[in-house]
């Protein structure tokens, strides 16, 4: 199994409740994929971190392998999750992927 972990920060420019419309949208979109792309085993998104956290959204996912997840990054359905609920409102993405 590879997993795949994503933080981001959301723009500072972005309201308390631009915000929390964003973390909604993030989370409904990427959880969404679910059952949409070959390989992808699971996918959670968590918008609620305690005060102590320095990210704003986390991405946790699993892929049956390399190739899937691969395949996931340019998967039509996630490009148009990541282009329209992702990108334009996050500021920094930290990445890591591991065997496990």
């Amino acid at each position: 199994m590879v997993k795949h972990i994503i933080l981001w920060q959301l723009k500072d420019e972005l309201s308390d409740s631009q915000k929390a419309d964003v973390k909604s949208g993030i989370k409904e979109g990427l959880e969404g994929l679910k059952g949409q792309i070959d390989g992808l085993v699971e996918i959670k998104v968590e918008t609620k971190g305690l005060p102590s956290s320095n990210a704003d959204v986390m991405l946790y996912s699993v892929f049956e392998n390399e190739e899937a997840l691969k395949n996931y990054a340019v998967h039509p359905a996630h490009v148009l999750v990541a282009d329209t609920k992702v990108r334009p409102y996050t500021k920094t993405r930290l990445c890591l992927d591991f065997e496990s």
